[in-house]
């Protein structure tokens, strides 16, 4: 027996330790399977929802792992975006061509083309031309109602639009919101950030006796319209969260009633300031029905409001009225946040003693003596509202802060210890009558004033008969329990967040979670009351009374004037239905077509249902385009078309019959092609399309002529020869195929001669839609090598040429003879010039100094190139004269037409710069603003025009040719460069960087650089303006490659003076022109019919710079005053430039003012800076940039400023005593000693040393800030010995200094006196606009408009 029990034991035991080791390898299997998962690599897919518009913005993002199958991803796919599995297609994005994955494969993600580590993008279609199943929430979760109600909290968001930065509403398609919740309750649509409203809108909804007595009352359309009835629009919408069959309805409608737009919807707002504006707008329209009183007898309470005195006993008191007790959640100044609803009650009607400087003077005792203050309930709601204050504001950090503290609430919440049962007043007390609903119908008390409504003018409406007639009996304490049924929730912080209520059904006793357009299940309320008690932010309580707690009232008792709203609204939402299924069985789809009397490319939408053949198709986009008189129906059809490569893909013949669904590949969001109403001529047949074809857009090019024609269209097959195609083309053009050149542009300016004749169209790089040139002629020009024919430059000058509009000035140029000086003037001229400004140096002469050395090294070798080009051009001229015979005149408008020998029009072919080894780098931009006001220098000011209005020019695109079949093309392609052009925003970061002049010319004006010939043709234009006149224009083509230097050269017979003597400046979008002064760069960056304004004036030289002088006013309310633009030149010193200024501020600022009593000094933004001494050169000591701008300080003493190491600083005293600053004064100090600068504030003000505080001023100058926060802001007297070290780093001139006596006082002000004060220095600083200060987003105030929206006040923009 011993043995066997050994035996038995052994056994036990083998199979123990067995056992222990399966499970131990099952574990480590398990492990590494983890293991393994965690380091394979993961494929990041995006799915766009393409199955209807409502959803092609939304995408759903799954990362799986590379092994994961691929009907594992559609399962994924349908689980998350709420579809039955099997009723959709996943197919690549990238390419709509592709067949869609296939559903029932078991092929990993990564044999299947996923990329691992990568994104691969996807697109969910629809199946068989049907769109998804969308499956309930139960089958799409794989989870129970129970499961469900677990998660009380909001739902996920996937970021789209919330209620805040920081917290968003739940995402949602439209298709989901078209099946009602299993729940059987209805949620509301999130406008935007209006969680806050449906919250309350679900409470209201949920609270029988406010239902139902919206229901019995009765709309009288005859007396309000229904949309701005508030009531009615409330009505509307709890019939329908009680009877539509969807998940979720729009809260529009009762919004629009408020009076709110759209941007309303943007605003967040509180749900209790909600609560009690609605109601009071409720009161307001109800006044004179059933319902007057219903907030009140649902909502209202009282309480007393007194002041016993603790020596004799007598009582002051009134009674006041709240529809909502404020519940503190943290006491002030404490730590400790109350733990519960009852603590908070309890310090709620906690009375406070009134003793020392609070005393109470009591009317009794004709004294002030100790009493004590607080509030007692007298009568509670029907319905309480508590409100827990979780907002609060935190002094330390002077922010609003949000209290997360937890306080626990009741199921059941007993109010009896809370409620005065005196029923007879004290014969010591004084009687005092009910105070009605001051301060918004909320208690009165200090615990009560922090409240979120603000605006205590406006009237709740709640008003109260005599407390001695009206006041009700009070309940018995067993009767004063109140029963919990909505919970309104906060989550976020005080700067945002998202609201949603937790609801407890009076019909079942479930409680359900509301959340915006979701509804779902709360298994228990333990859940509930534990989970919320740290965001619950408004309670809802009803009294325990059988004998008044309503039900709701079921359809079949429904009035009959809510049984016939009921029907209007099933109506409509059937039509509502039927519309939504019509939408998805429609096609919608972008429709082209090139309008004949219009000649212009027109975009329609065609939207046709899907089951329609293509020839009802073909008569609704007939109509669409309003082509009915215009021309037959017959004589148009729809074709396939690419819109991007502008390419005819393929007709429908013998298809006219077919349904659109069909034809189109079925019912889709987006299509990967568009349609085209092609038209013909009645005497023409239309050309067929077929799938594989490319389209070729042939221009003929005549040498002789020099011309290139519009484009004719032929279609070919890219398995074709060159031979091939040109047979095809001669067919087309009717040239002769033999001695065809054609030539293929591949891209921009990219020929291409196709000279092979068996190469294939495809081996060549034909693609969709191509562009090709062909000529047919007998001249030598075959011979030549194709980058040196005439064929090539006729091709490469068409492609680089663009048409420009120029403006010309309206001064005639004879006028000018006088007062300009030509670069041919006699050495004479310039120094009668020169000798009018006495023994002062010109600009000219500074620069001609500057430069001497220059011209010196350099004229050996400008002679020995002058020799070389004259050499070269002998025989040059002779090989190219066949060539260029057309393009070597230059013809002005002053030349005589009938000469012989001057061509007829107007066209030239100029010699361009482009010696690359004379350009210097760039140095300068000078820019002018059309919008800005102008001033020009001496130079510039007498030879400028009186109008330079660029407003007038405008474009002339030449007329499109009809093509043989009947489309065309050239119309497509001139439509779609229009389209560019228009779309094409030009701004300041697109203008060109003119920040040099390089010159391309000597002294003589001579051309410094080898010669090119560039093509230039101008002609006359004529614009008219409003007045009749016609603005003098040119309408030039010129070669983009043509240097600024060379455009100026050729324009110089059409405005009449020399290229140096008048400027070019381009115009931009809104009439924006920048001056374009880089002569060594190329038109470039311009583009077809961009506008080009000329204006008189010297343009500047080399070593030259526009300079925008500014006048330092610095006690002036405005420091920064504009005077006018002036030329500084390189080499030039500030006493010269200064001497250049004194006549221009005589005559155009009126300015009188002696050389020595003004100083130039640096200017950065608004900021002065270092003082430019008179020996000071520029670009030596001063370094001169594009677009500077310098001030100019007049000064009301000589010059004490003599050497750089001298330190100039802004100095202002504070006088604290009178709440004031004084003016300010300079400081002129020898080194950065902060005792040497006490000692200089000391000896200007008469303050003794020791009690002399200052401190650096702060943000742009003057450093202005309001005088109430100078005094304790700014950080006076910092701890340094040296101004040029933290926290001061003043290292420059131009800092500002306050200073101040350390002994005195402020000056006391009251609180009126302080309002006042802060009222002026906001007025004064917003109208200076030197503030810098925190300021938080504005919250706007909520409001709702009785009488349908605001009045605007019509002065208002």
């Amino acid at each position: 027996l011993l043995l066997n029990s050994v035996l038995l034991l052994f056994c036990h035991q083998g199979i123990f330790w067995s056992c222990r080791q399966s499970i131990f390898e099952e574990m480590q299997k398990r492990f590494s399977q983890i293991e393994s998962a965690a380091e394979e690599p993961r494929v990041l897919c995006i799915v766009q929802d393409t199955t209807s518009a409502k959803t092609i913005n939304e995408r759903l993002t799954l990362n799986l792992p590379a092994s994961t199958p691929v009907n594992k991803l559609y399962e994924d796919v349908a689980h998350k975006a709420g579809y039955v599995n099997g009723t959709f297609y996943l197919t690549w994005a990238n390419t709509g061509a592709m067949a869609p994955l296939d559903q029932a494969s078991e092929m990993s993600l990564v044999l299947s083309g996923f990329e691992a580590g990568k994104r691969n993008f996807l697109q969910l279609t629809d199946k068989d031309g049907e769109q998804p199943q969308i499956t309930s929430v139960t089958d799409s979760s794989g989870v129970d109602d129970s499961s469900q109600g677990r998660f009380i909290g909001p739902l996920p968001r996937d970021g789209t639009v919330g209620c805040s930065s920081d917290y968003s509403s739940p995402s949602y398609s439209y298709s989901s919101i078209l099946n009602k919740s299993e729940t059987g309750y209805v949620g509301l649509v999130n406008q935007a950030m209006t969680c806050y409203l449906n919250s309350l809108l679900q409470t209201l909804f949920m609270t029988p006796e406010f239902r139902n007595a919206l229901y019995n009352w009765e709309f009288e359309e005859s007396e309000e319209d229904p949309v701005i009835s508030i009531p009615y629009q409330l009505k509307r919408l709890f019939v329908l969260l009680q009877t539509s069959k969807k998940r979720a309805i729009e809260t529009t409608d009762v919004t629009r009633s408020f009076g709110w737009d759209s941007s309303e919807a943007w605003q967040q707002h509180d749900v209790q300031e909600l609560c009690r504006v609605m109601f009071d707008a409720l009161e307001q329209k109800w006044k004179q029905t059933e319902q007057a009183d219903l907030i009140n007898q649902l909502y209202q309470g009282k309480l007393k409001d007194y002041v016993r005195c603790l020596e004799c006993g007598y009582e002051s008191w009134r009674i006041d009225t709240y529809l909502d007790i404020p519940l503190v959640i943290r006491p002030f100044g404490a730590s400790q946040a109350f733990g519960s609803v009852e603590e908070a009650l309890q310090a709620f009607i906690q009375p406070e003693t009134l003793d020392g400087p609070n005393q109470y003077f009591c009317e009794r005792c004709k004294k002030k003596c100790d009493a004590r203050k607080g509030l007692r309930f007298l009568h509670f709601p029907y319905l309480l509202t508590l409100q827990l204050k979780r907002f609060d504001f935190d002094y330390t950090t002077m922010h609003r802060i949000k209290l997360n503290d937890r306080m626990t609430f009741p199921e059941e919440l007993d109010m009896s210890p809370f409620i005065d049962v005196e029923d007879e007043k004290s014969p010591q007390t004084e009687s005092c009558t009910d105070s009605g609903a001051e301060n918004e119908g909320s208690c009165h008390s200090d615990q009560m004033s922090n409240d979120f409504s603000t605006d205590d003018a406006v009237d709740e409406g709640i008003c109260l008969d005599n407390t001695s007639s009206a006041e009700r009996v009070l309940k018995p304490k067993s009767s004063l329990t109140f029963e919990l049924f909505s919970v309104m929730v906060h989550s976020g912080s005080a700067a945002g967040g998202h609201y949603y209520a937790c609801i407890k059904s009076f019909s079942d006793s479930q409680w359900y979670s509301f959340n915006d357009q979701h509804v779902s299940k709360v298994s228990q309320l333990a859940s509930v009351l534990k989970e919320y008690s740290t965001n619950a932010y408004m309670l809802m309580y009803r009294l325990k009374d059988p004998s008044r707690n309503a039900k709701f009232l079921e359809v079949e008792d429904f009035p009959e004037h809510i049984k016939r709203l009921v029907q209007r609204e099933r109506e409509s939402e059937e039509q509502e239905k039927r519309q939504r299924e019509i939408e998805r069985n429609t096609c919608k789809i972008k429709l082209f077509c090139i309008h004949p009397v219009k000649m212009m490319m027109t975009e329609n939408k065609l939207e046709v249902h899907k089951d329609k053949t293509l020839r009802e198709a073909t008569e609704m986009a007939y109509k669409l385009m309003d082509l009915d008189g215009v021309v037959p129906l017959d004589c148009c059809r729809l074709v396939k078309y690419d819109e991007f490569h502008e390419y005819l893909e393929r007709s429908y013949e013998g298809e006219e019959d077919m349904p659109m669904g069909l034809l189109l590949g079925g019912v889709k969001s987006s299509y990967m092609f568009d349609l085209l109403l092609e038209i013909r001529r009645p005497d023409q047949m239309f050309q067929p399309y077929k799938p594989g074809e490319v389209m070729v857009k042939v221009h003929v090019v005549d040498l002789k002529s020099e011309s290139i024609a519009a484009p004719v269209s032929v279609r070919a097959y890219l398995n074709q020869t060159i031979t091939e195609f040109k047979q095809l083309i001669a067919q087309a053009t009717g040239l002769c195929a033999e001695t065809m050149r054609v030539v293929l542009e591949r891209c921009y300016n990219d020929l291409r001669l196709l000279y092979v004749p068996n190469k294939t169209l495809k081996a060549e790089g034909f693609f969709r839609s191509n562009k090709v040139f062909v000529e047919s002629s007998d001249s030598t020009d075959h011979q030549a090598v194709f980058t040196d024919s005439v064929l090539w430059k006729l091709l490469d000058r068409h492609g680089n040429t663009i048409r420009l509009f120029v403006s010309l000035p309206e001064q005639s140029p004879g006028s000018l003879a006088n007062r300009t000086s030509c670069p041919k003037a006699s050495a004479d001229s310039e120094d009668s010039f020169d000798g009018a400004k006495g023994s002062r140096k010109s600009v000219e002469a500074i620069l001609e100094e500057s430069t001497e050395k220059l011209k010196n090294l350099s004229l050996q070798q400008q002679q020995q190139q002058q020799q070389h080009q004259q050499q070269s051009s002998s025989t040059s001229d002779s090989q190219k004269s066949s060539e260029h015979s057309d393009f070597e005149h230059i013809e002005s408008p002053a030349q005589e037409p009938d000469a012989a020998s001057q061509p007829s029009q107007t066209e030239n072919s100029t010699r361009a710069a482009s010696d690359t080894e004379n350009q210097f780098p760039s140095e300068e931009r000078s820019d002018s603003d059309v919008n800005n006001d102008r001033s020009t220098s001496s130079v510039d000011s007498d030879i400028l025009s009186s109008s330079h209005s660029s407003d007038t020019l405008c474009n002339a695109d030449s007329g499109p040719l009809p093509l043989a079949n009947g489309l065309d093309s050239h119309s497509i392609t001139s439509s779609r460069r229009s389209k560019a052009h228009e779309g094409k925003k030009e701004t300041w970061d697109t203008a060109e960087e003119d920040s040099g002049t390089d010159s391309e010319y000597d002294e003589n004006g001579k051309s410094k650089a080898e010669a090119q010939y560039l093509y230039f043709k101008a002609e006359p234009y004529s614009q008219e303006d409003g007045s009749g006149e016609g603005q003098k224009c040119l309408l030039v083509h010129v070669d983009k490659r043509i240097t600024l230097a060379a455009f100026k050269q050729n324009l110089e017979p059409f405005v009449g003076v020399p290229s140096t003597q008048f400027k070019v400046f381009r115009v931009y979008a809104n009439n924006q022109e920048f001056e374009s002064v880089r002569l060594n760069e190329t038109l470039s960056s311009f583009s077809d019919d961009n506008k080009i304004t000329i204006r008189l004036g010297r343009a500047l030289k080399k070593g030259e710079y526009r300079v925008k002088v500014y006048q330092l006013l610095v006690n002036d309310p405005e420091p920064c005053k504009f005077l006018l633009d002036t030329v500084f030149a390189k080499g030039m010193t500030v006493r010269q430039s200064k001497e250049e200024l004194l006549p221009q501020l005589k005559d155009q600022c009126k300015l009188d003012i002696s050389i020595d009593r003004f100083r130039l000094r640096k200017k950065t933004w608004k900021n002065p800076g270092t003082v430019f001494l008179d020996y000071h050169v520029y670009e030596e000591d001063i370094n001169i940039s594009s677009n500077w701008e310098v001030f100019l300080e007049v000064l009301e003493e000589p010059e004490r400023m003599k050497s750089m190491s001298q330190l100039a600083v802004l100095t202002r005293r504070w006088c604290p005593a009178q709440m004031k600053l004084e003016a300010f004064r300079e400081v002129v100090l020898e080194s950065s000693s902060v005792e040497e600068l006490k000692e200089k504030l000391s000896e200007l003000s008469g303050i003794p040393l020791e009690n002399l505080e200052f401190a650096k001023g702060r943000g742009t100058f003057p450093c202005d800030m309001s005088v109430l926060e100078i005094h304790q802001d700014l950080d006076w007297n910092p701890k340094v010995s040296t101004l040029n070290v933290w926290p001061l780093y003043i290292c420059d001139d131009g800092a500002v200094i306050f200073y101040r006596v350390s002994t005195e006082e402020l000056m006391e002000l009251s609180e009126e006196e302080r309002n006042e004060l802060m009222k002026k220095e906001s007025s004064r600083l917003l109208k200076t606009g030197h503030r810098v200060s925190y300021s938080p987003r504005k919250e706007k105030a909520l409001k709702i408009y009785l009488d349908g929206g605001p009045t605007k006040d019509p002065g208002q923009d």
